[in-house]
């Protein structure tokens, strides 16, 4: 295939050279040029505008940030370039968004399949990203030669919002279990109880859930370099779940305490760590009274 990827951050690089090395013709696009040599150095094309991207493209994948970007990128500036394009929307952006997004792509002559992920860079490398789709069932069978190269399972889960609404559920379950599990683990510290008996307790009970562990030594060792998922985006996933939530007359409240300290990683410099750096926050004042 010829596919047009937009946004080469670490998701968009990953899937990038997923796909070149699945063989298929890439060109690439980003708003900082620079990011798009690794990819060029694989052998993907680089262009200069998502405009240009998006030409000779049978499939144009968009990996953005957030919804406004996306929708700047592929409504301003891709634009007329739309016409007889099929849009892969892989960033996470709000069910309204997406169906927005979806409406405008279909008056420019597209067609529109969003298509969020479970995952980061290592299951992009792999091909074993859990793929859900949301988008017309033509259009998913369309796509599904693609998809499967992607995930191993890919999941069409009904129309435009279904698998944003479905992503938005999974990642809001991201954010609550690594902040609880980050209390608990201050707390049992601070008492005194040593780290390993209270992992195995927790392993053998009906509370245990495998992101503990694979956050365990982050937490223990305080590095949280070389993200596959930064706070910044979990950040703004909350954000999106919880105004979803409002949209569907449910009580989010109990998110608000989290959504806000989510809000101080900014000005802690935790925004492009990984996103279990939001332990630093739990530590309230015990972490001032840590000796260097």
């Amino acid at each position: 295939m010829t596919i047009a990827l937009l946004g080469t951050g670490l998701l968009g690089s990953a899937i990038a050279t997923r796909l070149l090395g699945c063989g298929h013709t890439l060109t690439v696009w980003n708003r900082k040029p620079e990011r798009c040599q690794p990819l060029v150095d694989l052998g993907a094309q680089q262009a200069n505008s998502p405009a240009l991207a998006a030409a000779q493209a049978d499939w144009l994948i968009t990996v953005l940030s957030d919804g406004p970007t996306t929708q700047s990128v592929l409504i301003d500036q891709v634009g007329d370039a739309l016409r007889g394009r099929r849009v892969l929307q892989i960033g996470t952006i709000g069910p309204a968004e997406s169906q927005q997004l979806a409406d405008a792509v279909h008056a420019l002559g597209g067609s529109y399949l969003e298509a969020p992920v479970l995952g980061s860079r290592p299951e992009a490398l792999e091909g074993n990203l859990q793929l859900m789709a949301g988008g017309p069932d033509e259009l998913m069978e369309e796509a599904l030669p693609l998809l499967r190269q992607l995930s191993q399972k890919p999941v069409h889960l009904g129309p435009v919002g279904a698998a944003m609404t479905t992503k938005l559920a999974l990642n809001q379950l991201i954010a609550s279990l690594t902040h609880a599990f980050s209390l608990s683990l201050h707390l049992v510290q601070q008492g005194g109880v040593a780290v390993e008996p209270f992992m195995d307790l927790l392993r053998s009970s009906a509370l245990y859930a495998p992101t503990f562990d694979k956050k365990l030594q982050r937490e223990l060792s305080g590095d949280y370099s070389n993200p596959n998922f930064p706070t910044a985006h979990l950040r703004k996933d909350l954000d999106l779940f919880m105004a979803a939530a409002q949209q569907a007359g449910l009580n989010s409240e109990g998110l608000s305490g989290l959504a806000a300290l989510l809000q101080r990683s900014s000005a802690a410099g935790l925004d492009e760590l990984d996103y279990c750096a939001l332990h630093q926050l739990t530590a309230g004042q015990t972490a001032a009274a840590t000796p260097d």
